[in-house]
Formats: structure tokens, C-alpha cells, sequence
């Protein structure tokens, strides 16, 4: 398809856009995908703020070209701006003046017809595999979605009502609902996990979760530390996630000291776990005189003593930078 699609372009711009349109909203209905991704799907592809509005259900989703959802105004768009609606009460539209181009037309008609797919499966009953359903997922998660559309979904997630669940999201986004065994859903993957809360707060909790994906790790020698992190555990230092890139001395030190030795990396990450010194060592898998060594060998290298609780506090903190950092690194 890529191959035709290519070809087509070459031939006839307009037309090889449109069955690329074609093409990857047939492919998000085909994965199950959820309201947010067509609406995502609408803005990058047509390079323009998209919105999706289905007033039956009070859902409102607005996505910037480059993925990023925002708030959506409670006012109507603007009257200049092209739409498209079906169904009488689902509508996409473009923030792009009328009339719109081949290309933006293609885009609000698959956008809305893949939206009135997803609205239709929603509302239907038991499905296979629910528990994997991202569409009814999304249902769930969505805060401005009403309350007996979102008890709705988690019925035919089967969640019972009265557990505590929690939201699992994976390192590229995807998102998963549980009540057990969090780890279980994300099937050896990477992933951050959010506080266990009733189910109509876990929209609350969305943003708790994607901020522990950032201070994953692969469990590797380059790149030690947890393949899952939970939010609550990581206390007020959660808030580092959103903390700007920039030049870090610590940071830049612990760089520095990485590109020394291989066992660097492990070494440090076993330190900074707050264990005893004979605790770090047969986790490491060396003698307890040889990890003095290398303790002596690092604090050279860094700057600064990791005997003591304050130097521990300053390697943990610049092995989460570099986490975060790498991980910014690696979804951009």
C-alpha cells in the first residue's frame, strides 16, 4: 500500500494524499483505536487544531498538528472554520477558514465516520477481549465523558464497581485500566503506574501514570533501573518530570563517570538504592572490598561523597534526570 500510495503522489498529489487519509483511519478502526487518536489522526494530518464534538454524549476532544491534546472553549467554533457532521450530533472540524482543500475534506470525512464506528462499538455489548478494548478505555478515562457512559465501559471492561483500579500507561501511550497485578498488563513492557483509586477518578490519575513512564528504565547495564515505576512511590520527586532540559551539573558528572568503566552505571544505580554497603555488593555480585573500590573510584569522578545520606539524595536525583531525559529523548 505504501508503494501505491507513493506512486499515486507522484502522479497526482491531491489524490495520493487522500489515500494516504484513506489509509490510516482504516488502519486506526482495524486496531481499535480510540476517539483521541482519530482526532490526533485529523490534526496531523490536515496540519490544523482538529476537534471532535459529540453532543449526545458531552464529549469534547481537541488536539493540536503536533499530538497534544488541550482544553477545548466551551463556545462553538467558529462559524468560518470547515466541519463536517453526521449523525446530527457528532462533528469534526478543522480551526482552517472554509472553503477546505481536498485534502482537509478527505480528513473531517474519515474522521467522523471512523468517530461514529468507535461511538457505535462503545455502546454495544460484550465484546472479545474487553479488557484490551483501548476505545472503551478511552470511555473510562475521559473526564468529560458522562458519568453513565463511563460506568458503561467499565462494565463491559468488567471491573467491579467497587474495586479500586489502577491506569497503566506504556512508554508510547497507550493506556490500560486494572484492579490486580498492574504489571500483568503490560506484558514484560516499560511502563508507569498510577495511585489505585475508584474507578470514575481514574481520569484524575491519567497524568500521574504517564509521568512514572519517565523514570523507566531498560534494566540494563546502559541503562540501569526499574522497568515499572509507581506514582506514589516516587513521592514529591514525581515533580521532576516536568522539569526543563538543561545543563545539570550532576547530571553532566554522572555522564562523565558512565563513560569511564561499564560497571559505572550498575554501581551507581545499586548505590542510590539506599541499601547497606554489603546489601549493594551481593547485589552487584562482587566482594564488599571491591565495592569500596569502586565507591572510591566514583566519588573521584563525581564530585562528591556517596557515604553519606545527602550524596545518596544527589545520585538519586541526577540518575532520575538522566532517566527522564533519555526517555524525552526517546518519545520525540
Amino acid at each position: 500500500m505504501r508503494e501505491l500510495v507513493g506512486r499515486l503522489e507522484a502522479l497526482d498529489p491531491d489524490a495520493g494524499a487522500a489515500l494516504r487519509v484513506i489509509t490510516f483511519f482504516d488502519q486506526l478502526i482495524e486496531r481499535r483505536a480510540g476517539l483521541e487518536n482519530v482526532v490526533r489522526g485529523a490534526a496531523v494530518l490536515s496540519g490544523h487544531p482538529a476537534v471532535l464534538v459529540d453532543a449526545d454524549r458531552g464529549i469534547r476532544i481537541r488536539v493540536m498538528p503536533d499530538g497534544a491534546r488541550t482544553e477545548l472553549a466551551p463556545s462553538e467554533p467558529r462559524a468560518e472554520w470547515c466541519r463536517l457532521t453526521v449523525d446530527s450530533h457528532i462533528t469534526v472540524w478543522l480551526e482552517h477558514p472554509e472553503p477546505p482543500g481536498p485534502v482537509e475534506a478527505m480528513v473531517m470525512e474519515r474522521a467522523t465516520m471512523s468517530a461514529r464506528t468507535i461511538l457505535e462499538r462503545t455502546r454495544g455489548r460484550a465484546r472479545p477481549h474487553p479488557r484490551h478494548d483501548a476505545e472503551l478505555v478511552e470511555v473510562l478515562l475521559d473526564a468529560a465523558a458522562p458519568v453513565e457512559d463511563r460506568s458503561h465501559a467499565a462494565r463491559l471492561l468488567r471491573l467491579e464497581p467497587s474495586a479500586l483500579a489502577r491506569v497503566v500507561a506504556e512508554m508510547d501511550g497507550a493506556l490500560h485500566v486494572g484492579t490486580t497485578a498492574p504489571e500483568a498488563l503490560l506484558a514484560g513492557s516499560r511502563g508507569g503506574v498510577g495511585p489505585a483509586v475508584p474507578l470514575l477518578e481514574l481520569p484524575g490519575t491519567v497524568a500521574a501514570a504517564r509521568a512514572a513512564t519517565r523514570f523507566t528504565a531498560d534494566g540494563t547495564p546502559a541503562d540501569p533501573g526499574p522497568r515499572i515505576v509507581y506514582a506514589e512511590e516516587l513521592g514529591g520527586l514525581i515533580l521532576l518530570a516536568d522539569a526543563p532540559a538543561g545543563a545539570v551539573p550532576d547530571l553532566a558528572a554522572v555522564e562523565r563517570a558512565a563513560a569511564t568503566v561499564s560497571w559505572m552505571l550498575p554501581t551507581l544505580d545499586a548505590v542510590a538504592s539506599g541499601g547497606s554497603l554489603r546489601t549493594v555488593a551481593a547485589s552487584l555480585k562482587v566482594h564488599h572490598s571491591t565495592l569500596q573500590e569502586r565507591i572510591t573510584h566514583a566519588e573521584r569522578l563525581l564530585g562528591w561523597s556517596l557515604r553519606d545520606q545527602t550524596g545518596r539524595v544527589r545520585l538519586t536525583v541526577a540518575l532520575m534526570l538522566r532517566r527522564l531525559y533519555r526517555n524525552k529523548a526517546h518519545n520525540s
